[in-house]
């Protein structure tokens, strides 16, 4: 897998950034260290003339790439979803079993994260504590519909979109396919985040993890067995 994706560059949507920060030795910069501070101080204590700080660069040099630290947090949003995506379709790819496919495509989009080296100034490690902890804030806003219409959320809908019809070939019957696809996703966050922070509420943990219990539920929502009965 670490030789296929090298060949491939991740997508974001070109509406979000002003300058591509995957053009330039300092746009690079600007996207690790943003996620090193962003995992440090939280994105409400974020700012550019405080990353600025840390790059030795000026404010204003990261306007050149970002109008707002908003438009910075949807393009490390999509620039994660555009990864998992790609450890789906790996996953996936060449699984002639429905079920299994989407057990894997399952553990894909909820599994603990490992750093992948083949982007070096990329940690997507600390870049998926991000999204567990600030993704909401990139689409809880006012703006949301206009920057949906400007496609800026496009990649996380087309994972979304992606698993529903992996959901969808286990059992076509089956009424809600984008619901379920979206409520693994989005909920594999929350139970990422609740076993760190409220592990009383949840039984993933230790023994537990997210995959298990989001495979075990869509088992039982589909009324499918790993054997492949109904």
């Amino acid at each position: 897998m670490i030789n296929l994706l090298s060949n491939l560059k991740i997508a974001v949507p070109d509406k979000i950034y002003i300058k591509d920060p995957e053009s330039s030795d300092l746009g690079k910069r600007i996207i690790e260290h943003s996620i090193l501070l962003i995992d440090e101080i939280g994105f409400d204590s974020f700012t550019f003339k405080k990353l600025g700080a840390k790059i030795g660069s000026n404010e204003s040099s990261i306007y050149r790439y970002f109008e707002s630290k908003h438009k910075l947090l949807l393009y490390l949003t999509s620039w994660y979803w555009a990864w998992i995506e790609y450890q789906l379709v790996f996953a996936t790819h060449n699984v002639p079993d429905n079920k299994e496919q989407l057990f894997k495509a399952i553990e894909a989009v909820t599994r603990t994260i490992k750093e992948d080296i083949t982007y070096t100034h990329i940690n997507e490690v600390i870049l998926n504590r991000i999204i567990i902890n600030e993704y909401s804030k990139s689409y809880l806003t006012k703006e949301v519909d206009s920057e949906n219409k400007e496609g800026y959320f496009v990649v996380y809908k087309r994972l979304i979109k992606r698993l529903s019809e992996i959901i969808n070939k286990v059992n076509s019957d089956y009424e809600f396919p984008s619901s379920l696809a979206s409520t693994i996703v989005e909920g594999a966050l929350h139970q990422h985040f609740l076993k760190v922070h409220f592990s009383s509420i949840t039984d993933c943990g230790k023994d537990v993890t997210p995959t298990q219990f989001f495979i075990n539920l869509t088992q039982n929502v589909l009324k499918t067995t790993t054997n492949g009965s109904k």
